[in-house]
């Protein structure tokens, strides 16, 4: 019960991005920022903190058809993106996605999630397509559409932060570019000095 309340919340809030993506930022925030609340968890205007919900679980599949979820990479954050080789907005922000899984390697955690859906995206033309492209990031399979249904996936691309304790921090909905998916691995992920 508790899972299809969240599916729902994060469907609503995938479809309210949709009313304001001309407003700026692609990024949104899942919960209000909680890092300046005092320890009694209120914010100097006396508003309650909202601590962000935990990221929703689902099991996807890696091209061998071994079973993978997502509460299996916890312990780094995680950069969680929804994705078809058919979706052009979604092949221009692959570039970047590979770069940046290159640079953050060991630090945080890429799951590219393909809409596999037996129709329009099949194993192998995901496969197929990361191949010709030479693309290195990890890439899984909704083949039973788990996670899509779990996220209440409605267009894709869309991109989800979630902390390594597996709180789910922000999200944006369309296509990336570098600069902006660092921004969103930022919300998630503190640089070493």
């Amino acid at each position: 019960m508790t899972k299809r309340i969240i599916s729902l919340a994060l469907a609503a809030l995938i479809l309210l991005s949709f009313a304001s993506c001309d407003k700026g930022d692609p990024i949104e925030t899942v919960a209000p920022d909680t890092t300046e609340a005092p320890a009694d968890h209120t914010h100097a205007d006396g508003e309650e903190a909202i601590e962000p919900e935990a990221a929703p679980d689902f099991t996807v599949y890696t091209a061998d058809g071994n079973p993978v979820k997502l509460s299996d990479m916890l312990g780094k954050p995680i950069v969680l993106n929804f994705w078809a080789s058919w979706c052009p907005p979604c092949k221009s922000e692959m570039p970047d996605f590979d770069e940046i899984c290159k640079e953050y390697d060991g630090k945080v955690t890429f799951m590219m999630v393909n809409l596999t859906d037996g129709v329009q995206e099949t194993v192998e033309s995901a496969r197929n397509f990361i191949h010709m492209m030479e693309y290195s990031f990890p890439v899984y399979y909704d083949t039973d559409m788990d996670a899509s249904n779990t996220y209440g996936i409605q267009s894709i691309p869309t991109t989800f932060f979630i902390d390594a304790e597996g709180k789910l921090i922000a999200y944006a909905n369309g296509a990336m570019d570098g600069e902006t998916l660092k921004r969103g691995i930022g919300m998630i992920y503190a640089e070493e000095k």
